[in-house]
């Protein structure tokens, strides 16, 4: 038993730190249904990024959402002064008696110590030396190598603490809301297909070494669409997404249904849910599939499989034989290109979605 496990009934407010990106940010969803579940006297807070609030947003066991605004540098010294004094402001209303830091960001050890909590929590970091250990009560070791997925790391900042979830509360949690899945009901109904009854694409990733080759894509949806599926492609509004899709979708002789850089992240969720299977790449859509319950087949690349990979959901996962991944580059040799995808056959991919399908 841990000799300083923390109290749960002794604590009012929790504030939990994730300052990353979308994938990131929905894959801590579990910690706070896990602590919402043993304590469901807290209240508990997150803080993230504004660009990653619609992955948390509506969870049943957050309280509230702050949120730092990466455009407030942007804005010159003076405006971006001001907004941290009143997010600190905010931050400090809330007496909170325990901060839970889930990222390697220095903001988490400020606050811990300018928020006075009772309690913080956080991962070893033995580089960066007393000022870090000494912001927080609690620290946990990190497992390197690939060896554990990301959910089960932050989970550890909980068992660090005493508090062990279920195998049944790990999920993850995203509610894409009453207004996404009308829209997307709108348009799917527009578009003549219905609940089920289409293959969701998502090829792109604002990261291009990630990225599957557009002529496989292509190959793929035209054996798709041969053996009767409907195909729905989604892309991110950024411009180099959207300009991979025309690439994909220019050579085919049989449309497929293009929401390309027209839905929110509540719109992509809502959309996952309809879908009778996921394709795609290591990518936030990836995650949000298997936060919806639907089948994944995902590419894996550069990035590792075990701490990355679609939680909790069916799935078949595609890599390559080589030595060198999970490398983590931009690319072999930094050119962009990771033959460990482009290796994956179309064939291969293809067996997987049939594989899937039929085990449903």
């Amino acid at each position: 038993m841990l000799n300083d496990a923390i109290e749960l009934s002794s604590l009012r407010r929790v504030l939990v730190v994730k300052l990353r990106h979308h994938g990131d940010v929905l894959l801590t969803s579990p910690v706070f249904a896990v602590l919402k579940n043993h304590a469901p006297h807290l209240e508990i807070d997150a803080l993230v990024y504004k660009d990653t609030v619609e992955m948390l947003s509506l969870h049943p066991a957050i309280s509230l959402i702050h949120h730092v605004d990466r455009g407030w540098k942007r804005q010159g010294v003076f405006h971006q002064a001001q907004a941290e004094w009143a997010l600190l402001r905010s931050l400090r209303a809330r007496n909170y008696d325990l901060v839970i830091h889930l990222t390697e960001h220095n903001r988490g050890a400020w606050l811990t110590r300018l928020l006075a909590s009772r309690y913080g929590v956080a991962r070893k970091m033995p580089n960066r030396g007393r000022f870090w250990r000494n912001s927080f009560t609690h620290l946990y070791p990190l497992a390197g190598g690939n060896r554990r997925h990301t959910v089960e790391i932050h989970l550890d900042a909980l068992r660090r603490i005493g508090l062990y979830a279920a195998e049944s509360e790990r999920k993850l949690v995203l509610v894409s809301g009453d207004a996404a899945e009308a829209s997307i009901q709108s348009k799917l109904a527009a578009a003549g297909l219905a609940s089920r009854g289409f293959i969701h694409l998502h090829p792109a990733s604002r990261w291009l070494f990630k990225c599957w080759p557009a002529e496989q894509v292509t190959s793929l949806i035209r054996a798709l669409q041969r053996l009767g599926h409907r195909i729905v492609i989604t892309a991110a509004p950024d411009p180099v997404e959207l300009a991979w899709v025309r690439k994909i979708l220019l050579p085919l002789d049989e449309p497929v249904v293009d929401f390309s850089g027209q839905l929110s992240l509540k719109e992509l969720a809502a959309l996952c849910a309809q879908a009778t299977l996921f394709v795609g790449m290591d990518s936030v859509p990836m995650h949000i599939a298997a936060a919806m319950n639907t089948p994944v087949v995902a590419l894996f690349g550069p990035s590792g499989e075990r701490e990355w990979g679609p939680w909790q959901v069916a799935q078949r996962l595609l890599v390559s034989g080589h030595a060198c991944r999970p490398c983590g580059n931009d690319g072999c040799g930094g050119g962009k290109i990771s033959e460990c995808l482009t290796d994956i056959s179309v064939d291969r991919v293809l067996a997987a979605i049939e594989e899937l399908l039929k085990s449903r």
